[in-house]
């Protein structure tokens, strides 16, 4: 959306030169079925635009609204190189701050505005965060099946295809299970709420799972697996424990956000490491995350805390303390978003693992220069900027509806119809 520059919110401070923001819009596509919401600047300077990552999936088109209706007016005349007193504006302009659609919105500014700064540097983004201090970043990918001996068999294919960290998750009974293919049976008949998720059989199974992906796959492969949210502290402790003679990489979200206090505890009591973050949804209790000694991973999705430069300041406090980075980077991250973690995961010697997702062709096609894991491994892009364009004819062919995330969540439910967090 274009519109003309409003005199309060007018250049501060002289600029170097004369570029400045002209337009900012929001463009939603769904190439894989997920929404992807991308944030477009553009600039006097003919040609020179930007584009970073605002995906909330769940809530995309508020952010939209966010975007054009409120985030626009406050920098259309401003310079695109004042990034961080932009976002800052961006952030305390609406008082009450932070959350995810407030935080995607100011991400896919954020992002975009160090794509244009890259563009007019000629160099990519990672050389203006510093440069490298690795190759490429080791990726872990998602192994699933219905039951052990499948998804063992989908971790075989992925051994093959040259991952070495691999995400494990087999089929539980009922509606609410994750990560997984659902099991169409009843997980107690005659409970209230018959296909109900059930805490116990999870606790007892899962350690069964990764037995089993000891014997068969060796040691030399690193496993991992993700709880989701959906335990008590003193249950988190029992899974760890559980799992220790099977030497897991991490064990991912054991706890709900509304429960986070109690992270140190179950980080202290664990032989596993703990990684947390993913529904982090500001700067602020993620770091409080890395400095109070609740994770030894933190794994935040980079648009919901507001973009690339909160993820930097979120990974130069986790070098202080020792905690690695794990960026969440599943499909309902863009590939924009993609590259912006990668950037952060060869420029900082906090990096541990980075979640990856092998793009379809059709997201390749709607976003040319979209990143390749090759081995397990991705590599920046070296062009200038993230390296990243976005056909918008191609994305028209995939228009996004609401996500089916709600109507998952409304079915995870525990064996007595209990709503349990997803």
């Amino acid at each position: 959306m274009t519109v003309p520059a409003e005199p309060a919110f007018a250049q501060p401070w002289p600029a170097p030169d004369g570029v400045r923001i002209t337009g900012v819009r929001a463009i939603v596509t769904a190439p894989e079925g997920i929404p992807l919401v991308v944030v477009r600047v553009d600039t006097s300077d003919d040609g020179l635009f930007g584009l970073g990552c605002a995906t909330f999936t769940q809530r995309w088109r508020s952010v939209v609204a966010f975007v054009e209706e409120h985030l626009a007016r406050l920098v259309v005349g401003r310079y695109p190189g004042d990034i961080e007193d932009l976002t800052r504006l961006a952030r305390f302009s609406a008082y009450w701050r932070d959350g995810p659609v407030g935080n995607n919105a100011i991400s896919g500014l954020d992002q975009a505005l160090w794509d244009i700064a890259g563009k007019r540097a000629g160099r990519p983004v990672h050389e203006l965060l510093g440069g490298k201090v690795r190759a490429a970043a080791d990726t872990y990918i998602h192994a699933a099946g219905r039951d052990i001996d499948s998804a063992l068999d989908d971790a075989e294919r992925f051994l093959a295809a040259g991952w070495r960290h691999l995400r494990l998750q087999v089929s539980q009974p009922g509606t609410g299970a994750y990560g997984a293919p659902p099991l169409d049976r009843d997980t107690l008949p005659g409970a209230p709420y018959a296909r109900g998720w059930n805490v116990g059989h999870y606790l007892r199974t899962t350690p069964q799972l990764f037995a089993a992906a000891r014997e068969r796959l060796g040691d030399d492969v690193e496993l991992l697996h993700d709880v989701h949210s959906r335990l008590t502290p003193k249950q988190a402790v029992v899974l760890a424990r559980s799992v220790e003679p099977y030497r897991l990489f991490f064990l991912e979200d054991v706890l709900p956000p509304e429960h986070w206090d109690a992270l140190p505890a179950v980080r202290a009591a664990s032989p596993v490491p703990i990684a947390v973050g993913e529904l982090a949804t500001s700067l602020s209790d993620a770091t409080r995350l890395v400095l109070g000694g609740g994770v030894d991973l933190i794994r935040c999705h980079v648009s919901a805390i507001g973009g690339l430069s909160p993820a930097r300041k979120l990974a130069a406090a986790a070098e202080l303390v020792g905690v690695r980075t794990a960026w969440h980077a599943p499909g309902d991250t863009s590939p924009v978003g993609a590259a912006a973690n990668v950037a952060l995961d060869v420029t900082s010697a906090a990096f541990g693992i980075q979640e990856g997702h092998v793009y379809s062709d059709a997201v390749h096609e709607v976003f040319p220069g979209t990143l390749r894991i090759v081995d397990g491994w991705l590599k920046p892009n070296e062009q200038p900027g993230w390296g990243i364009d976005l056909d918008e004819q191609a994305a028209a062919r995939f228009p996004a509806g609401l996500s089916g995330h709600d109507a998952w969540a409304a079915g995870v439910r525990g064996l007595d119809g209990g709503l349990i967090a997803p």
